[in-house]
């Protein structure tokens, strides 16, 4: 039996929404660029999509943008974003991911901006005094900060960011691909410019997912060459993509409150077993359940000589892990998240991410398994 414990890289597909795109690509085949009625029908089913999530997320459908995954949106805000409206400064942070970091760090290698990074404590937790140092001594600036950390599971209070935001008009890009479809977003009121998905994240298809930019933001297009996406994207659009998002999303938001429950049940549970069971463990990012990501555990293992193979270990008793963001995983650089919180190198560390799939008894598995490895 495999266990699969890397959910934030992406998680297994949903028999409903296997279901839904299938439908779509067995006899909704018309481009939905075409004006014949095979076409129009394609393109009623994407416009439903997209009112099916402005209404979850409480925003106007016209403030939606169908993207192939969340690093092409994080490019498209942060590029479009900042040349279009000719931002100089942006603020984000070391532990970012790399959609964001190796966006900004090219900007400010061309010389187009000015970057500056704002302090995080050693559990990942944005230094908010700090950003308003950095806003107030500025000219305008783009920010941009993640929601939920992806490897560390620590959470940042994106209102009181956004307020921020506003207070200094600066412009706020949220990379929110770990947390749409794990909590409630309300647009109407949350102060943000740019907010992120990626569909395979919340049991949605891998390829696709969205840009959400406010109607009081206006940019120019990143992709040319078609009017799709009201000539904000050019290319025609990935139909039964998006019909899967949509119904992910619809999915996610019916069982979000229970699924939330059980998942932190699980994480908490693992948590507790992983004390219990190996003496010397410790967490890296925030572990309150207020904080901190309920899908995401990265624990920190005592030193060992057999660190390096410690993933590779699990893997071939059937678990599947990760040493830290999946999008670095076959390098040989360590965690530029880890590096960031000045984790202990020597320590070895598991990124355990759950899903709604997981069980107790497959927590037990892996933790036996690790005791073998870490004998008392």
């Amino acid at each position: 039996m495999r266990i699969y414990l890397d959910n934030a890289a992406t998680t297994p597909l949903d028999a409903e929404v296997l279901k839904a795109m299938y439908e779509v690509m067995e006899s909704h085949y018309g481009n939905p660029s075409s004006i014949h009625a095979h076409g129009r029908e394609v393109r009623a089913l994407i416009e439903k999509a997209r009112k099916v999530i402005a209404s979850l997320l409480g925003a106007s459908p016209s403030e939606f943008f169908f993207t192939s995954g969340g690093t092409e949106a994080d490019n498209m805000a942060i590029r479009c974003g900042i040349i279009d409206y000719g931002i100089k400064h942006v603020i984000t942070s070391v532990i970012e991911h790399h959609a964001v970091l190796h966006t900004l760090q090219a900007l400010e290698k061309s010389g187009q901006i000015k970057l500056s990074y704002v302090s995080i404590d050693k559990k990942g937790v944005v230094d908010y005094h700090h950003l308003e140092e950095l806003l107030s001594s500025n000219e305008r600036s783009f920010v941009s900060l993640m929601h939920a950390n992806n490897e560390l599971g620590t959470l940042a209070d994106i209102e009181r960011i956004g307020e921020l935001c506003e207070q200094y008009q600066a412009i706020f890009h949220c990379d929110t691909v770990q947390t749409i479809g794990h909590y409630r977003h309300d647009l109407s009121t949350l102060k943000v410019h740019f907010l992120v998905c990626a569909a395979h994240k919340l049991h949605g298809p891998k390829g696709v997912g969205f840009l959400y930019i406010n109607h009081r933001i206006k940019i120019n297009p990143m992709i040319f060459g078609g009017s799709q996406e009201r000539n904000m994207r050019g290319g025609t659009e990935n139909v039964y993509g998006i019909a899967g998002m949509a119904k992910a999303l619809e999915i996610a938001y019916s069982q979000m409150e229970e699924h939330h429950e059980y998942i932190q049940g699980l994480k908490s549970y693992m948590m507790q077993e992983l004390l219990r069971n190996i003496p010397g463990i410790e967490f890296n990012g925030e572990i309150d359940a207020e904080k901190s990501l309920y899908t995401v555990l990265n624990v920190s293992f005592p030193e060992t000589e057999l660190a390096e193979m410690l993933l590779f270990s699990l893997d071939i008793s059937g678990i599947s892990a990760s040493g830290g963001s999946a999008c670095s995983s076959g390098t040989n650089i360590g965690s530029h998240v880890l590096n960031g919180i000045q984790a202990n190198p020597n320590r070895p560390a598991v990124r355990f991410s759950f899903s709604k799939y997981n069980t107790k008894e497959e927590i037990d598995q892996v933790v036996l398994k690790l005791r073998e490895l870490y004998p008392l």
